[in-house]
């Protein structure tokens, strides 16, 4: 026992001393409220294949706790609403919880984050006064064992605990809820954890587009929106979002806690009268925010500020009651496939463009595996490429016409162009986890792409 203790003590250090050199992150939601989802380790591989390092959950399912273990990628788990009671009245429900739904799985689990509640002011029985003090116990669990300074707990919240927003400089919480987010924001404060807020520009939009422009809630605007108390210029809805969080914590004399987006995105399809639900415009929405996040750009009042942030959701969700938009927030449907492109890295395909002699004129690219990769990350991309990528990679098998060269990165070069092609040779289609090179030089002269 006193060694299994030394070994989480360990790792817990040396997981606390990397977040000093962490900037901001992107990571998404995986909800699983839907039919014919894959199975939790299938989800695990189709998480890595796409570069996607931290995954949000909402409980502590044993199934996908056991199914990311020793991927590297780092989970944030929920307590859901039905056990906030049981929570908030007894230590012993909180520690038995721990003890047998996440320490048999961590550290070869990477939990950094327990969420306790989900939007607790927004439910039907409002359970918001059971939060804190059912966070207390969850931290209490963690002290006992040695793990609160290495897994923080909070609670997230919808943008209705702010009574106005804009301009941000007045952003203010709202009075009903201040019984319940005092105390809160205390222990945030204490514990050194995050205002956790979910976030969508989407709405704003589509209830007020009158008031509101696409192209600002979508970061696509040329022009700015002023905040007359300060002067700040704001060229996107969701920065001027965050800043109204910052004024209202600064106006409760809370300085230092940080805010950390835990829902974030786009619809891809919506019913008659939510015409902006479209895949190009979830596909802008959410490659922008990536970029904006991944490089610390920070917001009008907090230039250069990391902000942590998650994008809903992994699959699309048919089960989720409402309008038609609310099942099709999903980057990817149940079968794996992608809903649109999106680059998780923020930095987009490499795209080599020599002039040496070879290159075409015609505007032809192919996509072929990087040299640099290293054998896992290319046999998981050409599992996935060949499987839910839909590539038919029966050339590549023994005996067949493109098995020789029989190397890797010639089979996996064959696939990922093959799943490039399809794709409408776009510069995320050659992604793979940062494991595909978009090139303009014909490729069969240099690693001896097959063609069938």
């Amino acid at each position: 026992m006193a060694s299994r203790f030394k070994l989480v003590f360990a790792v817990s250090l040396l997981f606390l001393l990397l977040d000093f050199c962490r900037g901001s992150i992107v990571g998404v939601c995986y909800g699983r409220n839907a039919d014919d989802l894959p199975t939790p380790d299938k989800v695990a591989q189709l998480v890595q294949l796409h570069n996607i390092k931290y995954l949000r959950i909402y409980d502590s399912n044993i199934q996908v706790l056991k199914a990311f273990a020793n991927t590297g990628v780092e989970l944030m788990v929920g307590v859901p609403n039905s056990d906030l009671l049981a929570f908030s009245q007894f230590q012993s429900n909180a520690d038995s919880w721990l003890k047998n739904s996440i320490l048999p799985y961590y550290p070869a689990t990477k939990i950094t984050y327990i969420t306790v509640g989900l939007e607790a002011t927004e439910s039907p029985d409002n359970a918001s006064a059971l939060v804190v003090p059912a966070m207390r116990n969850v931290l209490t669990a963690l002290k006992k064992v040695g793990l609160h300074k290495r897994i923080k707990v909070s609670s997230t919240h919808s943008l209705g605990v702010l009574s106005r927003s804009f301009p941000p400089s007045a952003g203010a919480f709202n009075s009903s809820h201040a019984f319940f987010l005092k105390p809160l924001l205390e222990f945030l404060a204490e514990n050194q954890s995050p205002f956790m807020i979910d976030l969508y520009p989407y709405y704003a939009y589509r209830d007020s587009p009158n008031k509101v422009s696409l192209d600002y809630a979508l970061f696509e605007s040329s022009s700015e929106v002023i905040d007359p108390n300060t002067g700040l210029l704001y060229t996107n809805m969701f920065d001027a979002q965050i800043d109204a969080l910052y004024f209202a914590l600064m106006a409760l004399n809370f300085r230092t806690i940080r805010i950390m987006v835990t829902e974030t995105g786009w619809p891809s399809k919506g019913s008659p009268k939510e015409k902006a639900a479209t895949p190009d415009n979830a596909q802008t929405y959410n490659t922008n925010l990536i970029r904006h996040v991944i490089n610390d750009s920070g917001t009008p009042s907090k230039p250069g500020k990391e902000l942590d942030v998650y994008i809903f959701s992994l699959f699309n969700e048919n089960r989720k009651p409402g309008l038609e938009s609310e099942r099709n927030w999903g980057l990817f449907y149940p079968d794996q496939t992608s809903v649109y492109n999106l680059d998780f890295t923020g930095k987009g395909a490499v795209d080599i463009t020599s002039g040496a002699n070879g290159t075409n004129s015609n505007g032809t690219t192919w996509c072929i595996a990087s040299s640099k990769a290293s054998e896992s990350d290319l046999q998981n991309a050409l599992d996935w490429a060949c499987g839910p990528g839909n590539v038919d990679c029966s050339a590549v098998q023994p005996s067949q016409s493109c098995f020789e060269p029989d190397n890797l990165v010639s089979h996996a070069s064959f696939a990922f162009n093959s799943y490039y092609q399809q794709n409408g040779a776009s510069d995320v289609a050659c992604s793979f986890g940062g494991n595909g090179i978009k090139v303009d030089k014909d490729p069969s002269k240099s690693i001896v792409l097959c063609r069938t």
